[in-house]
């Protein structure tokens, strides 16, 4: 394969989206990581799994999108392989089934470690990556928001916790909903900006139905709420130092500002890539105070 090539199919995985996977994985592990059961090696090989469904889930986006009409010449985010012809929709195709079976691969393993609801979450996780814009496709039709909500916070916090200990509890099922409110308000951005070509495309985005007003309070409410998490979490006795992660609050301001005064695609893409900054540095000052604390 050439450099070019490879180029192509790096930015195809978008990157900058792989802090949704990599975040709750952060947050379970950490949480973990004081039990006499943690493995360093599982938490790593539950980080690749959770990678490759991302990358499975994005690469299946870029083909479906492309069928449905939802990409576009008139596109404003960033570039999709398959919409720009840099990749054929056979190619993309392919790429997606030959990623989720290495995430089936990872899964199998996960599975031996951790019994057959780790199968139960592979199995849906992989469906649901698939379904969102293809089969199904919820995405079109409203309910992405809490598909993303489900899967990057309780599913991918409480899966990695319950591999590592066989158990859950009260503060894993709080501590859960931060990144996946966080994740949802990436959604909330993209969708913001796509508003008008994803109406044309029958992409039935709660933007489309309920317009841009409730899409900027979705987005306040959704970084709002994860920065209130934390102290539910210290409400339960648990460490004071998780409430480090409710400093991306001072980061949150400007973006939110941006949010609510702007509807310029190329404004809409740098805040998109700002939220997903801050979920990063959510996950890694909450697993910083978890582990200090």
């Amino acid at each position: 394969m050439s450099s070019s090539k490879l180029i192509i199919w790096l930015q195809a995985t978008r990157p900058k989206t792989l802090g949704a996977a990599i975040a709750p994985v952060l947050i379970g592990s950490s949480m973990a990581y004081d039990k006499i059961t943690f493995s360093e090696s599982l938490a790593l090989m539950t980080l690749l799994g959770a990678i490759l469904i991302q990358i499975g889930t994005n690469f299946a986006n870029d083909y479906f999108d492309y069928i449905k009409g939802a990409d576009d010449e008139n596109r404003i985010g960033p570039t999709r392989a398959t919409q720009a012809g840099l990749v054929s929709p056979a190619q993309m195709r392919f790429a997606f089934i030959l990623t989720f079976s290495l995430a089936a691969i990872v899964g199998v393993y996960l599975t031996w470690k951790g019994g057959w609801i780790l199968l139960l979450i592979g199995i849906i996780s992989i469906g649901a990556g698939i379904s969102y814009t293809g089969g199904w496709a919820f995405g079109y039709k409203g309910l992405g928001d809490i598909f993303v909500l489900v899967f990057f916070g309780p599913v991918a916090v409480m899966g990695t916790y319950y591999l590592q200990t066989q158990t859950s509890s009260l503060p894993v099922v709080i501590a859960s909903l931060g990144p996946g409110l966080i994740a949802t308000a990436i959604l909330v951005v993209n969708n913001l900006r796509d508003m008008d070509t994803d109406k044309v495309a029958g992409k039935k985005t709660l933007v489309v139905k309920f317009g841009r007003t409730f899409a900027r309070y979705e987005y306040l409410l959704c970084i709002a709420t994860a920065c209130l998490v934390p102290l539910g979490l210290y409400s339960l006795n648990e460490p004071p130092y998780v409430l480090l992660s409710s400093l991306i609050l001072i980061f949150a301001l400007p973006i939110i500002r941006v949010i609510f005064t702007s509807i310029e695609g190329t404004v809409l893409n740098k805040a998109l890539a700002h939220t997903g900054k801050l979920l990063l540095l959510y996950s890694v000052l909450f697993s910083i105070g978890y582990l200090i604390g």
